[in-house]
């Protein structure tokens, strides 16, 4: 870990930005800790002289009706655009006023520049004789930025250019004012939409993810500097107002208080505090339910699979092949219904046909297709349902179906039943444990370490099997092109080894998934923390399975529920390897 500069009486930062808002909240809280030499910019003007109506009027409904009689008294129409104009003049002006009586109060001088940070010009005769007053710049925080939040399609190249420049030619120009060599901090403040993304921002998600690939690139050209990009999230300010608290709220999303995050940003400028380039601090943005249309559309997704971008597979091996786990179709085909309606999630999953299961050597298509047809909605209650299919042609062109399965979205997920016959009481009939489950002969499940999460068998009778799972995630690198996001494919895989494990215990078989009745999920089946499946094994022949399974924590609540799964027997030897 490299050890900071430690920040000076005689440093001198320019703060882009740092006059009013967030900005300045954090230029004081850094003035408070460390009392140093700061120069402020802003577009907004400075007024030293307010006229005589706004003196000693800080009540905006009070002041703004004394900028109306102002107008009207010089022969002007009072309209709402010109009284908010002026009104955000004064109040623009006052802030400026406290923030540079705070950042006085702590014993730092501080200069404030009315300049726009594109200006290159302006911005270069400015800052060069703020310069002469305080002394050579040794940090920057670049704070300035625009909204114009607007869906792509609705987006003017004006509305671009302005969110653009200022975070992308602002950075530039600062730059290029100052010595870059001598610079020991330089703080850009991005966002977690250049992070996340967030719809009605692509713009603003654009600038910011430049600014934090320019801070990995300026760290690399100047590595005595600490650089850093800090992707905000939304702060409880004026901005965020209580109604959309509350949306934010019920979307998950945090909102950073503003002593938190000015403290933050306190300590990202600590010497030997850690030395990250890039620090992300806030949620994503989960946007809104999408509305719904009427119409019934269908879509066509593509996509190529690679074995070399699912390492998983490797735990997943059949005869000596990686093959795809039927659980991870299910999570495809649920995700992409889901990405189609943002907001919406998969509660059901019914009809789920393995036809053809893809496995990863020769016989690897070069494209996957699925189709998604939606074949009813609610649009009141925000219902879409769906059919869908993956298939893919072989070398002869012939279509090829793999996988089929019907799926349900909904806004709002059912309240989580509980588990009626919850019964976790051991009785010490199978008293193998974790990986030793795995390495059984006939009880071999062909998984490897991804999938090798059954911690134990609680109990198990002719008709039932109860066990304890704990799936401790793996990298998403590791997951490749199978993510786990609401539908997880690898939890959902482990928690149908317990009726591989009756299977072996009372038959000394072992079956592959055929098909699936109905999968329902009330919540995520939860990482890096145990849960329980109690499998209810429904029917039992010479060459099939049937079970239906309950995945839910100690008390019975439910995470998800599988019904009507069925799977066909294979002798042993037919699974071994040649």
């Amino acid at each position: 870990m490299s050890i900071k500069a430690e920040i000076q009486p005689s440093s001198v930062f320019i703060v882009s930005g740092g006059a009013k808002g967030i900005t300045a909240k954090c230029t004081i809280n850094l003035a408070q800790k460390h009392p140093c030499k700061f120069i402020l910019l802003g577009r907004s003007e400075l007024i030293n002289n307010e006229p005589d109506f706004a003196r000693e009027c800080f009540d905006e409904a009070t002041l703004k009706k004394k900028i109306m009689e102002y107008l009207i008294s010089q022969g002007e129409k009072p309209t709402p655009m010109k009284v908010q104009g002026i009104y955000r003049q004064i109040a623009g002006s006052r802030e400026i006023k406290q923030t540079l009586s705070e950042i006085r109060t702590t014993g730092s001088e501080v200069e404030y520049l009315s300049v726009d940070v594109t200006d290159t010009l302006d911005l270069h005769q400015k800052i060069s004789d703020a310069v002469e007053k305080m002394g050579k710049v040794t940090g920057i925080i670049h704070g300035a930025g625009n909204l114009a939040d607007k869906l792509i399609e609705k987006k003017t190249e004006q509305d671009f250019d302005k969110v653009y420049t200022a975070k992308v030619k602002g950075l530039e120009n600062l730059l290029s004012c100052v010595n870059s060599s001598e610079l020991e901090h330089l703080v850009l403040f991005s966002s977690v939409s250049g992070f996340y993304g967030n719809i009605g921002q692509s713009d603003y998600a654009i600038a910011n993810e430049i600014l934090n690939k320019s801070a990995h690139l300026v760290k690399q050209e100047y590595p005595g500097c600490h650089v850093v990009a800090i992707n905000w999230g939304a702060w409880d300010s004026g901005m965020v107002t209580p109604h959309l608290k509350k949306e934010f709220a019920k979307r998950g999303i945090d909102i950073i208080p503003i002593e938190v995050g000015t403290q933050m940003l306190v300590n990202e400028l600590q010497p030997q505090y850690h030395n990250t380039t890039q620090l992300v601090i806030g949620s994503p943005s989960i946007p809104p339910a999408t509305t719904l249309e009427p119409e019934l559309n269908k879509y066509t997704i593509r996509r190529q699979l690679k074995l070399s971008a699912n390492p998983f597979l490797h735990d997943h091996i059949i005869a000596g092949n990686p093959v795809l786990p039927a659980t991870c179709a299910v999570s495809w085909i649920s995700d992409s219904c889901e990405k189609i309606y943002p907001g919406h999630k998969a509660f059901s999953c019914t009809e789920f046909r393995v036809l053809k299961g893809i496995t990863f050597n020769e016989t690897l298509a070069s494209e996957y297709f699925l189709d998604l047809q939606e074949v009813g909605k609610d649009v009141d209650n925000h219902v879409v349902d769906f059919q869908g299919k993956i298939w893919s042609r072989n070398p002869q062109g012939k279509t090829i179906y793999h996988f089929s399965a019907n799926v349900k979205l909904l806004k709002d997920i059912p309240t989580p039943p509980t588990y009626e016959r919850l019964n976790l009481n051991l009785d010490n009939i199978i008293t193998t444990t974790g990986k030793e489950f795995y390495q059984q002969g006939v009880s071999s499940l062909f998984h490897g370490p991804a999938f090798q999460q059954v911690k134990r068998v609680i109990n198990i009778n002719q008709e039932k099997i109860t066990t304890e799972c704990f799936w401790q995630e793996i990298s998403k690198q590791t997951q490749g092109q199978f993510p786990a996001y609401w539908v997880n494919g690898f939890t959902t895989d482990l928690s149908t080894h317990g009726l591989w494990l009756w299977l072996s215990h009372f038959h000394q078989e072992i079956c592959l998934p055929g098909q699936l009745s109905r999968y329902e999920q009330f919540a995520k089946i939860p990482y890096n923390t145990h849960f329980y499946v109690s499998c209810e094994v429904t029917n039992k022949t010479t060459t099939g399975v049937a079970a239906d399974f309950y995945i839910h924590d100690e008390k019975g609540k439910l995470y998800s529920q599988l019904l009507g799964a069925k799977g066909i027997i294979f002798p042993a030897k037919l699974m071994e390897v040649k």
